[in-house]
């Protein structure tokens, strides 16, 4: 049972990535993550808003008519959203407009809708708490490597906007692509393309140690074929 929960709760890291595997919610993913700040705020609230959605969504599921679910599902999602905006207005206004469009934009996002269709409204509370932890912690994890990449090699700094601000490159080696979409195209395709090197690796090593356990069972069976060909038959000359 503790290894379903825990399977539950990290299959949103690389298994079922939502971002690198299974390629959902790209709009944020290179929309805002033109800095380490705007990428850990974007995912913070977008976790907020997938929990609480997960719970709701999974306490009353045998209570909402399957006609009627989605609707259902947007209006649940739509209001953590405006609590999102709400207090981002209010408490941290630079992010808040940083973001922009991409904040009202969490209620179609295909991560939230997905999970709350696909796990939330079949299992329970505490399985979709889980769920809706392991998978935003995953997406805010790949957002925050994409900013990383971006805001280093794009503006040369780090934790731009906040009081943590580090100058890393002098402006000469800057690379102003990083700080456009298809920089950020980029680096999301070599993020992906890594973790699918890394998924085939540890698959090669897998098949490699299986074929030896089969040869390695095999041998008995090699060295016994001959003694039992040597045993008399029978009615055969002793």
């Amino acid at each position: 049972m503790a290894n379903t929960k825990l399977k539950t709760f990290v299959n949103g890291f690389l298994r079922e990535n939502p971002l690198l595997v299974l390629n959902i919610g790209l709009c944020s993913s290179l929309g805002v993550t033109t800095s380490i700040f705007n990428g850990l705020g974007m995912g913070v609230g977008m976790t907020f808003v997938l929990v609480m959605s997960e719970i709701v969504i999974s306490i009353f599921r045998k209570l909402i008519p399957s006609a009627i679910r989605l609707p259902v599902f947007i209006t649940v999602i739509a209001a953590f959203t405006t609590i999102v905006q709400l207090v981002l207005n209010a408490y941290v206004e630079s992010l808040y407009n940083a973001l922009g469009v991409f904040i009202p934009l969490i209620v179609v996002n295909c991560i939230i809708m997905g999970r709350v269709e696909a796990f939330a409204s079949k299992n329970k509370v505490g399985d979709s708490i889980l769920d809706g932890l392991g998978m935003g912690i995953g997406y805010t994890i790949v957002l925050v490597a994409i900013s990383l990449i971006r805001e280093l090699l794009g503006g040369g700094t780090l934790f731009a906007g906040t009081a943590l601000k580090i100058d890393v490159l002098p402006e000469a080696y800057r690379i102003g692509i990083f700080n456009s979409a298809p920089g950020g195209f980029l680096v999301f395709g070599i993020l992906a393309a890594c973790l699918q090197a890394w998924k085939q690796y540890k698959q090669n090593k897998a098949d490699e140690a299986e074929i030896a356990a089969l040869k390695e069972a095999d041998k008995p069976a090699e060295v016994e074929a001959p003694a039992a060909a040597a045993q008399p038959t029978e009615g055969g000359a002793q």
